[in-house]
């Protein structure tokens, strides 16, 4: 497969010129002018932040893209689907609220925002999936299917699961509707190592699925299998290592329900995909609060492949020094330190990556291999 074109530039700025209007030049750079967008319907697909979260992108981002859109003819609008687990973003009337407070709105960005599988996450679409070897169809929210044209405008970050998220992971689950997101999560399940669990339940107040039992006798949580999910919020809340899962393939089988979700969302219409790689928190914009950075800002990538995309962004993350004080270099001081010579799987050892960008690949999303255009 021919080599793909990814555009780069730093955060550089010259005098007049911030970075909204850079981020505008490298899109029109690497060719966004090439989608026939006039009269169509533009899906901006973005992360809003969960509240306390100070890690997302900022509104300026979102209305630099939506201004390219409008200015080639189309009619942009920025849309998340609604989380599984809870916080701020369950419903979409939170989930607008969330994202107003967080600064999004229409003044703000130039255009409407729609939360992309309706009030409750049940309004989806099931899209087949060509070539997919874990999920025949995927159920994406219907506002996001329903544009002519999707664009990806992703924080590329670390992830406490996938180790990164990108462009495939806001278009995979993110586009997902609550019955998607479900599909991708449910193969794995939890363990509760008993003499590690203090009682406190702060596992519990992240399930949103009655996924776990709390046991008043013996002050123990247990795992109720008949409605857990997989999705390991529950992991990340416990403070003590009581909780781990079961099977560390599901990591990797949910890498790969991601890629085939991402394929089904941009098979077939014209996507286009923008990354910037600043403010590089160890977890996830779904949590309610952002650690500090655990490497440099490097600047913002733009390509029509974005699998591309996330493989420059994962190359260009790799060579970086770590930045002092973070999770990534408390985890290297660690006496029991295994080195894996990457940075995300350094900072986060349960994570895994490499299998969603093999599996993107292998169904053919787009390619690996790119060619890396640098714009000043």
């Amino acid at each position: 497969m021919e080599k793909s074109k990814v555009y780069f530039t730093d955060f550089r700025t010259r005098l007049g010129e911030g970075l909204p209007t850079k981020l505008k030049r490298l899109m029109k750079k690497a060719g966004i002018d090439q989608i026939d967008m006039d009269g169509k319907f533009v899906a901006i697909k973005m992360h809003f932040g969960e509240l306390g979260n100070l890690g997302f992108l900022r509104p300026n981002y979102a209305k630099a893209v939506a201004d390219v859109v409008k200015e080639l003819g189309g009619k942009p609008f920025l849309t998340d689907c609604n989380t599984l687990y809870p916080g701020s973003r369950k419903n979409a009337l939170e989930h607008l609220y969330c994202a107003w407070e967080n600064g999004f709105t229409p003044m703000t960005v130039g255009c409407p925002i729609l939360i992309g599988d309706g009030l409750k996450g049940t309004d989806d679409i099931a899209v087949p999936v060509n070539g997919g070897e874990y999920i025949q169809e995927a159920y994406i929210g219907r506002a996001v299917m329903d544009a002519d044209i999707i664009i990806s405008l992703n924080h590329f970050k670390g992830h406490e699961t996938a180790g990164f998220g990108g462009a495939i992971k806001n278009l995979g689950m993110g586009c997902g509707s609550r019955a998607g997101k479900k599909a991708q999560h449910n193969n794995g399940q939890p363990i509760i190592h008993e003499d590690k669990c203090r009682g406190c339940r702060c596992c519990q107040h992240e399930c949103a699925n009655n996924g776990l039992t709390f046991d008043e006798t013996t002050r123990k949580m247990h795992i109720n299998t008949d409605n857990c999910v997989g999705c390991g919020r529950c992991i990340g809340a416990c403070n003590f290592d009581a909780i781990e899962f079961a099977n560390w393939a599901a990591v990797k089988d949910l890498n790969c329900r991601m890629a085939e979700y991402a394929k089904a969302v941009v098979d077939g219409r014209p996507n286009f995909h923008v990354s910037l790689v600043q403010d590089i928190s160890p977890n996830c914009d779904c949590h309610a609060e952002n650690d500090v950075p655990i490497l440099p800002d490097i600047g913002m990538f733009a390509s029509f492949d974005p699998l591309a995309l996330d493989q420059a962004c994962v190359d260009a993350c790799l060579k970086q020094q770590p930045l002092p004080g973070t999770q990534l270099t408390e985890q290297m001081a660690k006496p029991d330190f295994c080195d894996h010579h990457d940075h995300f799987e350094n900072c986060t050892p349960e994570s895994e990556y490499k299998t969603c960008l093999e599996h993107a690949e292998k169904i053919g999303i787009g390619t690996r291999e790119y060619d890396l255009v640098t714009m000043k």
